[in-house]
């Protein structure tokens, strides 16, 4: 036998046959491991009704998307009822005065209503003892076509105080 061992064919074969040994323990414990994942797979899944993962994450990836769609829409609609809002004339100003200094109270008055970009209008009433006038005037950029008095301008600068 120690004549057989000499030869290097021999030693060849001796080494094949433990590097088998080996590979074949290493495929019995990839083999349990396997095994150990497949039950863990499968008690994972017990009761979800699904067969394969797959199905559950493209299932998944789907809400997400009508999700991500539906935030979308909602800070569209947001921003638009914003801009929506910004341009709504509900800034309200109001100015009394006494127009005619040497008599009478502050029954004059000058009423702003305007949005935030001071567009919108004045409306004037200037009191007399025999009677009072009415004055309107649109406004564009807190301006108007029409010359503004002092009060006017005071009251869209008050409106538009109140929309800050």
């Amino acid at each position: 036998m120690d004549q057989y061992l000499e030869q290097p064919s021999a030693w060849a074969t001796l080494g094949l046959l433990v590097l088998v040994l080996i590979l074949l323990i290493r495929s019995f414990m990839l083999s349990s491991k396997l095994k150990r994942l497949r039950r863990s797979y499968t008690q994972f899944m017990e009761g979800t009704g699904v067969e394969e993962l797959e199905s559950v994450i493209i299932n998944l990836k789907q809400r997400l998307d009508m999700q991500e769609e539906g935030q979308r829409n909602l800070k569209q609609t947001v921003q638009s009822l914003g801009d929506t809002l910004r341009q709504k004339k509900g800034n309200v100003g109001i100015h009394r005065y006494n127009a005619f200094a040497e008599r009478g109270s502050d029954l004059s008055f000058s009423i702003a209503v305007v949005n935030d970009g001071e567009d919108g209008m004045v409306l004037s009433g200037i009191h007399g003892r025999e009677q009072t006038f009415l004055y309107a005037k649109p406004v564009k950029d807190g301006k108007s076509e029409y010359p503004l008095t002092p009060e006017e301008l005071e009251a869209i600068s008050l409106a538009s105080r109140q929309g800050s």
